[in-house]
């Protein structure tokens, strides 16, 4: 029996200010609690001065994961390879700051203004950027503004095959096919058009889609097994912690631990990673945010499958017919 009007009334007045103040927490805490943890940054250069300044980052206990490097041309290296997000370099005429803007622009105003603070007053510390962002998009806006919406169309892709009841091959036919059109068109509006995606254009329009897969086959797996319910859990799951957890605006060492952790194991997370490795780094380290898309892509579709043997349930006689079939029966 359908709940009465005024219970279904009092649902509405505290589930809406409960989602908001979920919502709020999930997006907004990240946000205040903003700061480096154990932050990868190189230091080169000869010892005792390099020894030293690597002290100092230490001293910031459990701000800085320090690697050291034998000289300017290892740190570049390992920039380029996202070992690290940055590397300060010491040179007889003083120290000089290697940044990464592509990987974060956060990151790379957090280490200027880190590194030129330290040094004595007066002194300039000259900066180079080694892997820039795109001129385009500086601050990384458009990457970061780009999650959401990807994890949105996943989810759409996902509540729709749920709701129209599309089962087996047709349900994974369904989502793939719309996971790689979203990859095509969200690569031809961000690196064709508006060029704030620089790498090669089939590895980016992958990496879109795969993320687009990853999180419709998500819901679509969960609403395969427990029905439309399922939506819910998986739109909560993927958007609702996954989104700001992701570190895409920032960097997932900067957000509150374990948040930046879990974030790199859900789908915007690891499929941020996998586009930000492929756009700007040519593909390093781009193996770990591959795989975790692809676990998610093979559990979800595996529910669908699974959920798609069953047999659906048969429709409710109407209320008003039941005496009738009983007579009949």
């Amino acid at each position: 029996m359908p709940a009465a009007p005024s219970r279904r009334a009092v649902a509405v007045i505290l589930l809406v200010p409960l989602i908001v103040t979920l919502a709020l927490w999930a997006f907004s805490w990240p946000a205040a609690r903003m700061a480096p943890r154990d932050l990868p940054v190189g230091i080169a250069g000869a010892a005792p001065a390099a020894d030293q300044l690597a002290e100092q980052f230490e001293g910031r206990e459990g701000a800085f994961e320090i690697h050291r490097y034998d000289d300017e041309a290892a740190a570049r290296a390992a920039i380029e390879d996202r070992a690290v997000y940055g590397a300060v370099v010491v040179t007889a005429k003083g120290p000089q700051l290697l940044t990464a803007s592509a990987a974060s622009p956060v990151v790379a105003q957090l280490l200027t203004e880190a590194v030129t603070a330290a040094a004595p007053d007066g002194a300039t510390v000259p900066v180079t950027d080694v892997v820039a962002a795109p001129s385009t998009d500086p601050r990384g806006s458009a990457l970061g503004a780009s999650v959401l919406p990807l994890t949105l169309a996943g989810v759409a892709a996902g509540a729709l095959v749920t709701l129209m009841k599309l089962r087996g091959g047709w349900a994974v036919a369904a989502l793939a096919g719309a996971a790689a059109l979203v990859g095509i068109a969200a690569t031809s509006m961000a690196h064709s058009w508006l060029g704030v995606l620089t790498g090669d254009w089939w590895a980016e329009a992958g990496a879109i889609g795969l993320t687009a897969l990853a999180a419709g086959a998500t819901v679509a797996g969960f609403g395969a097994l427990i029905g439309t319910r399922g939506i819910g859990l998986g739109a909560l799951l993927v958007v609702m912690l996954g989104n700001p957890s992701s570190g895409v605006t920032s960097a997932p060492e900067l957000l509150p631990e374990p948040l930046g952790m879990i974030g790199q194991w859900l789908p915007p997370g690891a499929g941020g990673s996998l586009l930000r490795s492929v756009a700007f780094f040519d593909g390093s380290a781009s193996a770990r945010p591959a795989l975790t898309l692809a676990l998610w892509v093979l559990l979800g579709l595996a529910a669908v499958l699974i959920g798609g043997r069953r047999r659906p349930e048969p429709a409710a006689e109407p209320a008003g017919r039941a005496p009738e079939a009983a007579l009949a029966g």
